[in-house]
C-alpha cells in the first residue's frame, strides 16, 4: 500500500525506529535526550542525490551512509551515540524505496545503539536529501576537538585511505574499472567502502582517552588534516609511504590508474585522524587491535604554522596540487 500522507508515512516507516522512550513513538512536536552524566556532543550532516549518492544506489545504502556519516563524526570526537533526527526530503512517497530505506536504517540505529528520535518529512521537486543530526555523549570535558594538537605528537589514521575515491571511479566506468576487472571481489569491496562507510565508533572511547586532537576524515586525508594543524596552531610531517592502503588501491596505484595524490586528497573515507602524544600511541594501537581496527602512525606534528609536508619514500617533500575534495 502506497504512503498516502506525512503521518501515515511517519507511522508506517519510522515509528518503528522510534525505541528510545523520549522519542514518544514520534507523535509529539519534540523529543527527550535522557539525562545522564556528561556531556552531549552535536553533528549534523546531509547527503544529497546526485553528490554524496547515485540516484540508482540502493535505498538501503543510502540510509547507512545517512547515518554513518554522522556516527564518523562522533566517534572522531570521542562521544557514544545517543540518538538522532532525521530530515527527508523526497520527489514523491515511493512505498517500496522507503520500506528498504527504512528497514536498513533501523538496522543501523540497533547496531549502533543510535535510536530516532524524531524529524521531518517533506517534498521536494529537486532530487532525494537525507540530513541527520546525531546525539553523542562524552565525560564533561573530554571532547577531542581539531584544536590541540601538540609538537611531538604522533599523527595516527585509522582503517586505509582512498577506497572511496576507487569505489567512486569504479562507479563512474574510470580507469579504476580495468585496473580491477579481474578481481571482482576487490571492486565489490571499494564501491562498498564508497557508498557504506565503517565509522570508528568502537574506538571512541580510546580517542577520547589518547588523543590531543581528531576529526573525521570526509574530505580527504591530506585537507583534513591541514584543517586540524591550522586550527591548533602547528604544522605536520607525514610519510606518505606509512599511509594505510588496502590491497585493491594498491593494485589500482600499481596498474597507473589512480596517484597516490588522489588517494590522499579524496573524499568520503570516514576515517579519524587524529594527533596523540607519544606516551599515549601505545594504549590507541592497543585499543585498535583489540576492536579490529587498525590504526597507523603515519607521521609526526612539529612546530610551525606551515601547511603539513607530505614525504616521498625517499624523504623529499611532495607538492600536492589538490589536498581535498570540495562543495564550492
Amino acid at each position: 500500500m502506497p504512503a498516502s500522507n506525512e503521518d501515515d508515512l511517519i507511522a508506517r516507516y519510522f515509528r518503528p525506529l522510534a525505541t528510545s522512550a523520549g522519542s514518544f513513538e514520534l507523535r509529539d512536536d519534540a523529543a527527550i535526550l535522557g539525562e545522564a552524566p556528561g556531556d552531549i556532543v552535536v553533528t549534523t550532516d546531509a547527503i544529497v542525490e546526485g553528490v554524496h549518492f547515485f540516484p540508482s544506489d540502493p535505498p538501503e545504502t543510502i540510509a547507512r551512509k545517512a547515518l554513518r556519516v554522522n556516527l564518523s563524526d562522533l566517534a572522531a570526537k570521542g562521544a557514544a551515540p545517543a540518538g538522532f533526527v532525521l530530515t527527508l526530503a523526497l520527489p514523491q512517497p515511493d512505498a517500496s524505496w522507503l520500506e528498504s530505506f527504512a528497514g536498513a536504517l533501523g538496522q543501523d540505529a540497533a547496531l549502533f545503539q543510535c535510536p530516532l528520535l524524531g524529524g521531518d518529512t517533506v517534498s521536494t521537486p529537486g532530487p532525494r536529501m537525507i540530513s541527520i543530526t546525531a546525539f553523542g555523549r562524552v565525560k564533561v570535558g573530554r571532547m577531542v576537538r581539531r584544536l590541540g594538537a601538540q609538537a611531538g605528537d604522533v599523527v595516527a589514521v585509522t582503517g586505509t585511505i582512498g577506497d572511496a575515491v576507487i569505489g567512486l571511479d569504479l562507479l563512474k566506468g574510470g580507469p579504476s574499472r580495468p585496473a580491477l576487472s579481474a578481481n571482482r571481489a576487490f571492486s565489490d569491496q571499494m564501491v562498498g567502502r564508497y557508498r557504506v562507510p565503517q565509522p570508528r565508533i568502537a574506538l571512541a572511547s580510546a580517542i577520547a582517552d589518547c588523543a590531543h586532537a581528531a576529526m573525521d576524515v570526509s574530505d580527504g586525508l591530506a585537507g583534513d588534516l591541514a584543517k586540524l594543524c591550522s586550527v591548533s596552531g602547528v604544522s605536520a610531517r607525514i610519510d606518505l609511504a606509512k599511509v594505510p592502503l588496502s590491497e585493491p588501491a594498491r593494485t589500482v596505484l600499481a596498474a597507473g590508474a589512480i596517484t597516490l595524490e588522489a588517494l590522499v586528497g579524496g573524499g568520503d573515507d570516514y576515517e579519524v585522524v587524529c594527533t596523540v602524544p607519544a606516551t599515549r600511541w601505545p594504549a590507541l594501537a592497543a585499543a585498535g587491535t583489540a576492536a579490529g581496527v587498525a590504526v597507523t602512525a603515519i607521521g609526526e606534528i612539529v612546530a610551525g604554522s606551515s601547511p603539513p609536508v607530505f614525504l616521498d619514500a625517499s624523504g623529499r617533500p611532495v607538492t600536492l596540487t589538490r589536498t581535498s575534495y570540495s562543495h564550492f
